[in-house]
Formats: structure tokens, C-alpha cells, sequence
């Protein structure tokens, strides 16, 4: 992105970083800031133009650092402050932007903020988190519930109210319908962007704001129909009271006019809300008033078709004019997409390389998490090894999410892959080894390679950086796209299938000039037809 550029977040590469599994510089088998420091250029090296980091602030990490006891300081198992500005300096100086996680639905209930709340009702903090009486009978204020099972409520003897916690009961939320609570964090938000930061991930955007009636959410049809077959509990409800709320956009527009005052800077939002996640995206960036872009889960589960993905942008396209999306296949919550989308008997590799230039060519930005260039898999991990709460309280109906995020692999022949000197907080997987960054790096026909080569190939034209979209009719599992702008139209076809196709190009295109993708399986022109071998692509340029 060119230098000065405030709309650098419009057709950006993010890569996501995990702090605790990236780089360890201390032996005690946790990544660290200066970990990351040292391994920046490395993703320079990748053609990404900014990095998220997952929370490093202090925090007693009981959900692996999604619960901030302070939202102003740097957790010492990541190092300090000035590790972290030296980390900025470092990822400014290779032309990197810096991306950092900011959780603000819900604290810690170590923050001071919770202690001085719980411990009265009338005191300066009191109304700062949501507190509720007991029904007559004692159970919980309504039907809530949170995402790590059981009720959305936590009974405090101190107080003797309910507390509520959309994760885990040491994650209490905290009362946006409290003004004091908005300039609060505003004020941590304002802490970092004078720190240097260029932007934020803001995770679970919204949970923001509760219903201030408390209302049941109502049942899914499913649920009473009796044909829900949901894992977890908090799937049984339409989710109408308990997030998403109309007042989130209000305060959406005070973070942005935060934003706005120190120029550049950038946010993209994380919604999940079931059916209503492209009008709830649609909404939290339009206007050019609120966040600049946003991302949902709609790529980020086990469907793997052509229908699938033109389905999803045709319909973020229809449902979002002015706003724009953040488009990932993987990141620290969910398998890997590598896992999730090898057929039985296929090849890993050839699925990691044709999904890059898949997202390489879709309209948005792009977001890239940690390994997926080496081509990583899920992780296989024993019970005993898991630190994931979720997964350790739903084992074995649900395994978790530590299998994304066990450490890089960079050395194939060192202790732990070149991660730690010591125990590694999550155990290195052996087959990861084989996919280690030293192995890749010049080896043209590796994971690695392709990921710099489309990386590389999306850079040098403006139609896959901010272009249109639209798509072409194709049988079978083919999925045919044109991006067009910056004076160019660019042709992209994918063939989803395991076995060979054939696209006939329509006469109404006129010539087409193919552009080499590097080491992702190539389709060819042949008499005015594509014929594309199975996860094969076909990039041309309209002449």
C-alpha cells in the first residue's frame, strides 16, 4: 500500500499473528513481542501489508488473553511496553502496518473496574457491568446464554445479583448503556493509537450493547420443531436481545470520529450473528461513519464449493453498497481451512495453494493467519494437551481450538521447530516439521512460494486489489469471476472438483491473455475453452 495512503485497509493483506504460538526469545515456551519482532520480515517477506496481533495485554489468561485485566500494559509473558514499541518501530521501518485485537464487550473479572463493581451496588462503578436481580425463584434474570455453555448469568454473593457473561463466567460484560463505560474505553483506544498502532481488530463488535429490558431471546424453529442438531446449547436461540442491539451503532460512530482524529488509521470488526451477519455487516460499514470493514464466519466453515463462495460475496455484494469485507479462510478460532477442505485422499497442498489464489482474487481485503502459507493442518491433540477452555469443557463432542494454534514451525531440524528453547506451551506437531519455513524458502514449488507468487501477482493488479466483481454462469464446480478496475479486467476461473473440467469462454470476452499464477495448478486455453485440471485456476487478461 502506497505511503500516506489513508484508505491503505481497502484491499489489504492481513496476517494474523498469535502471539503466544509465533516466536518464544525467553525459553519459557510462549511467543513473545520480541519474538515477533525478529520474525517480522518474514511476513514482510510474504507481500502482507499489515499484521494482527491477537491480545497481549495483561490478563490473568483464562481465555488466552480475551479476558484484559488491563487494557494500558503489556502481559509479562509477552515482555513490556517497550518491547511492544519497538515492535511498531521495527514493523514501520519494513512498511508494515500493525493491526492490534481490542476486546471490548467484556473484561476480565480481575480487571479493577469488576472488583470495584462487585463489590456494591452504589458505589462509582456499580452500573459499569450488567447486574441483574434473581428471579422470585432465584434462577437467572432470562433465558441468556453463553457461547461456552450454560447460562449467560453468574451469581455474585457480594452483590447478590447476576452478573452477565456472553463467554466465559470470568469474562463479565460490561454495560455500554453506561456513557462512562464508552469514554473508558475510548480512552484505552486513544492510549494505543498514540502508542503508534494503525489500526484494530475489534473482536465479538456486536455484543456490544444488551437489550435494556432483558427479554428471552425466542427458540430457533429448528430448536422446537425438534431438529436441531446444534453441539452447543447457545445454538437453540435466535439471539435477538442479547447482541446486536441499535445502539451499537451509535457508539460504531464514536469510535470512527476517534479513529478520524488521528488519520490513517483503520478497523475492521468480527461479527457473528448467525443469519443475520451480512445485514448486521452491512450496517457496521456503511455511511463511511462507522468501521471501515468488517469479516463474518461465512467463509470459515467446512463448505467447500463454487456455489458456496459466489453465494456468499453475490450476497454481501447485494446486501452491503457502500461498505467493504474482510475476507479469511482460517484464523485462531476454527480448523484449518487446509483440514477442513482436503477431500479424503486429496493432496493438502494443492488445497493450500488453490485457496490463496481463490482469496487472492476475491473483492475485499484479505486476511492470512499464521502457517497457512506452510500449508499447516489442524493439529491432532491429546486431551491432556489442551488449554482451550471451550474445548476442554465440550471434549470429545467438541475438541477445541488449540489444534490452529499450536506453534510455528520455522526450523525443521531444531528443538520444537526453531519455536522455543523450551517446553512449548502446545506441543509441536511432528508432521509440521515437514513444512518448516527453512525447507520452504527457496523451494519453488512449495506452499511458500505460492503464497509469495499470488500475493505478489494481486499487488501488481489494481482490479484484484480494489476492483469489481461479478461472476459468470459455469456447469459443474466451477467458479468463473470477472474483477475489473484500474484499467484492466482480469478473467479468474476456478475448478473446485476433483476431476478434470472444461469452461467454454464466452465469445462476449473476447481475447484473453493468460497470466502465470506461479506453482498453483494452471488451467489452459485451449480453442476458446478452459480446461482446467482438478483444483486448478486460469488467470487471464482481457486484450
Amino acid at each position: 500500500m502506497a505511503e500516506g495512503n489513508a484508505e491503505w485497509w481497502r484491499g489489504c493483506v492481513i496476517y494474523q499473528i498469535y502471539p503466544r504460538s509465533f516466536q518464544d526469545t525467553t525459553g519459557d515456551g510462549s511467543g513473545d513481542l520480541r519474538g515477533i519482532t525478529n520474525r517480522l520480515q518474514h511476513v514482510a517477506s510474504l507481500g502482507a501489508d499489515a499484521v494482527w496481533l491477537s491480545p497481549f495485554f495483561k490478563s490473568p489468561m483464562a481465555d488466552m488473553g480475551y479476558d484484559v485485566s488491563d487494557y494500558q500494559d503489556v502481559d509479562p509473558m509477552f515482555g513490556t511496553i517497550e518491547d511492544f514499541d519497538a515492535l511498531i518501530a521495527e514493523a514501520h521501518r519494513l512498511g508494515l502496518k500493525i493491526i492490534i485485537d481490542q476486546v471490548l464487550s467484556h473484561s476480565s473479572d480481575k480487571h479493577e473496574w469488576f472488583v470495584e463493581s462487585r463489590a456494591s451496588r452504589d458505589n462509582p462503578k456499580a452500573d459499569w457491568y450488567v447486574w441483574a436481580d434473581a428471579r422470585p425463584d432465584g434462577s437467572a434474570p432470562n433465558n441468556w446464554l453463553s457461547l461456552f455453555g450454560g447460562p449467560a448469568w453468574e451469581w455474585d454473593a457480594t452483590r447478590r445479583q447476576y452478573y452477565m457473561h456472553n463467554f466465559l463466567a470470568s469474562q463479565p460484560d460490561l454495560n455500554f448503556h453506561n456513557p462512562e463505560v464508552q469514554d473508558a474505553l475510548l480512552e484505552t483506544v486513544r492510549f494505543w493509537l498514540e502508542r503508534g498502532v494503525d489500526g484494530f481488530r475489534l473482536d465479538t463488535v456486536n455484543y456490544y450493547f444488551h437489550d435494556q429490558w432483558l427479554r428471552d431471546n425466542p427458540p430457533l424453529a429448528a430448536s422446537v420443531a425438534g431438529t436441531n442438531e446444534a453441539t452447543t446449547t447457545y445454538a437453540f436461540q435466535m439471539h435477538l436481545f442479547d447482541k446486536t442491539q441499535p445502539e451499537n451503532l451509535t457508539f460504531l460512530g464514536r469510535f470512527r470520529a476517534l479513529l478520524d482524529e488521528h488519520g490513517g488509521r483503520a478497523a475492521v470488526g468480527e461479527v457473528g450473528d448467525e443469519d443475520r451477519s451480512l445485514q448486521t455487516l452491512a450496517a457496521y460499514t456503511s455511511g463511511g461513519d462507522k468501521l471501515q470493514m468488517c469479516y463474518t464466519f461465512d467463509l470459515l466453515g467446512p463448505q467447500f464449493s463454487a456455489a458456496h463462495i459466489r453465494g456468499c460475496v453475490e450476497a454481501f455484494e447485494t446486501a452491503v453498497a457502500d461498505g467493504w469485507v474482510c475476507w479469511a479462510f482460517s484464523n485462531h478460532d476454527v480448523v484449518r481451512h487446509v483440514s477442513r477442505w482436503t477431500r479424503p485422499g486429496g493432496d493438502p497442498e494443492m488445497v493450500a495453494k488453490f485457496s490463496i489464489a481463490l482469496l487472492s482474487c476475491l473483492r475485499g481485503s484479505i486476511c492470512l493467519y499464521q502457517g497457512e502459507e506452510l500449508g499447516l493442518e489442524e493439529a491432532e491433540l491429546a486431551f491432556e494437551d489442551l488449554r482451550d477452555p471451550f474445548g476442554i469443557r465440550f471434549w470429545p463432542g467438541i475438541k477445541g481450538r488449540d489444534g490452529c494454534r499450536t506453534p510455528m514451525a520455522w526450523e525443521a531440524g531444531a528443538d520444537n521447530a526453531g519455536f522455543t528453547s523450551g517446553k512449548p506451551w502446545l506441543p509441536v506437531p511432528v508432521g509440521h516439521r515437514a513444512c518448516a519455513v527453512d525447507i520452504q524458502n527457496g523451494e519453488q514449488s512449495s506452499v511458500l512460494a505460492a503464497y509469495r507468487a499470488m500475493l505478489g501477482l494481486r499487488k501488481r493488479h489494481p482490479a484484484l486489489v480494489t476492483g469489481s466483481i461479478r461472476f459468470l454462469d459455469a456447469e459443474g464446480d466451477v467458479l468463473a469471476i470477472i474483477r475489473e478496475g484500474g484499467g484492466e479486467t482480469l478473467l479468474c476461473v476456478f475448478n473446485f472438483a476433483d476431476e478434470p473440467a472444461s469452461w467454454p469462454v464466452p465469445p462476449h470476452l473476447g481475447a484473453v491473455e493468460a497470466i502465470d499464477v506461479g506453482m498453483v495448478a494452471a488451467g489452459a486455453l485451449e480453442d476458446h475453452a478452459l480446461v482446467l485440471p482438478p483444483l486448478a485456476c486460469f488467470l487471464g487478461r482481457m486484450i
